[in-house]
């Protein structure tokens, strides 16, 4: 370890190692401080990867050449894809992942990477100039490590607290070190700190579930993979099942009875927890009209005797979560290994960041991940990944990497954190993404992967075997418009045995694609050729060619908006001298600082009228 570094990570998560291996990949000399080793890159919630709009965002961490999507796809026990009969906007991979094996794989990844060393203990002070400028790092050993830059990814860790029924304990997830320093240190420099809360479910022995009457979940036998580099994943044969049961009228009625033991409705929790994540007895009181609640039961990893019961998390007391535990068919025997808890922790007003994730107030400091407000393994390695990048950025005097929210969930994610804050876990869904039909699982690479290239992530051989299959693809698409089929009797039939609309008039191949029912089985059959293309690029064709419309009714929507993008507002701009424009406005604006006319119309409680005087005001200020 040395006593100066370009940047310093601290916290060893997924925000970290993402982060971390950026940095260090970049060429600059890199530390990265977590509180055990053996917690690199770990999972203490749910043992899974991807999901709705998750998924997609894992495949954008690959295309800008971060690691999670290769760590999944080496280590997943089962995987599928989501929502594949609703259209190509909201599909998206989920895999259930080993909680031994893919940290291990970060961990290998981490320990062998150049530029990177890596130091176990706690930070206990952030030091900053006159300038306002970082300088160093003060673990709690005392000793002081002088720096450029410094990323923060502690997640859950700050000042965290344990909570199940009335009983409070000071400790991270897991039963991990926490540390209330780092907390004072951040406070004192003049950053604002909120306080959330999330939760986590029991885990029971597998041996002790009588899985015969559960409703079996198997994976998709199609080999699907997170990454476009990885050669293969796990076979179906191989792939884990998942099992589904649900809670009944009995469970629902222990709940009520002990209300007033968990520590959500006792008032022992002070922060807020996950709106689109709640506990078991919140969504009893929320969903009072429902009869049943589905929980998953899913493998912790292939060598551990113990599953996760998904959709169970609680902070009631132990002696409740026995009794209403063995109310779940299947689960009437069961031995719990390890209890649901709660856990409340600081977190950073993400209000306090730039779009590069760097603080306002304070040059060279970024956060990244859960502290930032969000949940979610990915959406806290995107976030990772791209303040390691733009630390990068900095130290070199280039141009920092901001996504826009027509090019990736990631850049959805970071503006909804920067321009609206939070007041509960952030969770990304689909649905907070106006442009979802541009942000798709089959176009990751087309919408980010030269980003990544040009940063420095992304290699010269990936990047030309893209180019390579972009070629192939034009050259088949062309080929198509050049095909003609006419309305014989050999074709007419062929569709009406197949359930399919006849033509009536000479057809492109490639106008007959456009149709809903026509793939390219169809067209090979019809045209009595095979066309020589990975089954990948052929999806991606279908897709481009079926949606053609509503795609570049999106593009040319998402281009009106890019020109209020480059509107940049100087960061200067006193929006108190703004005549006319509402007093809610001019404190959400001093508050958020927005770096264009685009962030700025997003925020909640800044009007169409207030973004009008604010252009005319820009324009004078220009001129002055």
């Amino acid at each position: 370890m040395n006593k100066r570094y370009d940047c310093i990570v601290i916290g060893a998560g997924h925000a970290g190692v993402e982060a971390a291996m950026a940095s260090a990949r970049l060429g600059n000399k890199t530390l990265m401080v977590c509180g055990n080793l053996k917690k690199i890159a770990n999972m203490p919630c749910n043992p899974s990867i991807g999901g709705p709009a998750k998924g997609i965002i894992v495949r954008e961490i690959d295309a800008l050449g971060g690691c999670m999507a290769k760590a999944i796809d080496a280590t997943l026990l089962q995987v599928k894809m989501l929502n594949y009969s609703k259209g190509p906007a909201v599909r998206a991979l989920r895999a259930q992942a080993d909680k031994d094996t893919y940290p291990a794989y970060m961990i290998d990844l981490v320990m062998n990477q150049d530029n990177l060393d890596v130091l176990e203990t706690l930070v206990s002070d952030i030091y900053v100039n006159e300038s306002s400028e970082v300088t160093s790092i003060k673990t709690v050993d005392g000793e002081v490590i002088n720096t450029t830059n410094i990323i923060v990814t502690t997640g859950t860790y700050l000042d965290s607290c344990v909570l199940c029924g009335s009983e409070k304990t000071p400790s991270g997830p897991d039963g991990q070190k926490t540390t209330s320093l780092l907390s004072r240190s951040l406070e004192k420099l003049g950053l604002r700190l909120i306080r959330l809360k999330t939760g986590t479910p029991p885990r029971v022995l597998k041996s002790s579930i009588n899985y015969d009457i559960l409703e079996k979940q198997y994976g998709d036998k199609e080999e699907l993979r997170f990454s476009d580099e990885t050669v293969e994943v796990v076979p179906f044969e191989k792939q884990c099942v998942c099992y589904l049961t649900y809670t009944t009228s009995k469970t629902h009625e222990i709940i009520r009875a002990n209300l007033h033991r968990s520590s959500m409705y006792s008032g022992l929790v002070k922060g807020v927890g996950p709106r689109y994540c709640p506990s078991i007895e919140d969504k009893v009181v929320r969903f009072s009209d429902k009869e049943r609640h589905q929980l998953f039961i899913e493998p912790e990893g292939m060598s551990r005797d113990e599953d996760y019961i998904q959709g169970f998390s609680t902070s009631l007391p132990h002696d409740v979560q026995e009794e209403m535990i063995h109310t779940i068919p299947g689960l009437e025997n069961c031995i719990i290994t390890k209890y649901a808890y709660a856990i409340e922790y600081d977190a950073i007003d993400p209000l306090e960041l730039k779009p590069t994730l760097e603080t306002k107030k304070i040059k060279g400091l970024f956060f990244a991940g859960q502290v930032n407000g969000t949940s979610g393994y990915e959406e806290a390695a995107c976030q990772g990944l791209m303040a390691g990048i733009n630390s990068n950025q900095l130290l070199k005097g280039l141009e920092p990497l901001v996504l826009r929210r027509d090019e990736a969930y990631i850049g959805v994610l970071i503006d909804d954190l920067i321009t609206k804050g939070v007041k509960d876990p952030y969770r990304m869904l689909t649905s907070r993404a106006e442009y979802r039909l541009l942000l798709r699982h089959d176009n990751s690479e087309d919408r980010l992967l030269k980003y990544g290239h040009d940063v420095g992530l992304v290699s010269d051989a990936r990047f030309n075997h893209y180019l390579d299959e972009c070629r192939q693809m034009d050259d088949l698409v062309n080929h198509l418009k050049e095909c003609y089929l006419t309305p014989t009797k050999e074709v007419n039939d062929y569709l009406l045995n197949n359930n399919k609309d006849i033509v009536n008039n000479k057809v492109s191949a490639f106008d007959l694609l456009k149709r809903p029912e026509i793939d390219f089985n169809d067209l090979e059959i019809l045209l009595g050729e095979s066309f020589n293309l990975d089954k990948k690029l052929k999806e991606k064709i279908t897709i481009n060619t079926k949606y053609d419309g509503y795609i570049q009714k999106a593009y040319k929507q998402a281009s009106k908006m890019l020109v209020m993008e480059t509107r940049k507002i100087p960061e200067d701009i006193d929006y108190n001298q703004i005549p006319n424009i509402a007093s809610e406005a001019k404190d959400k604006l001093n508050k958020v600082r927005p770096a264009t006319i685009s962030q700025a119309s997003r925020i909640s409680g800044v009007n169409p009228s207030d973004i009008s005087i604010l252009l005319v005001y820009l324009e004078n200020y220009k001129h002055e």
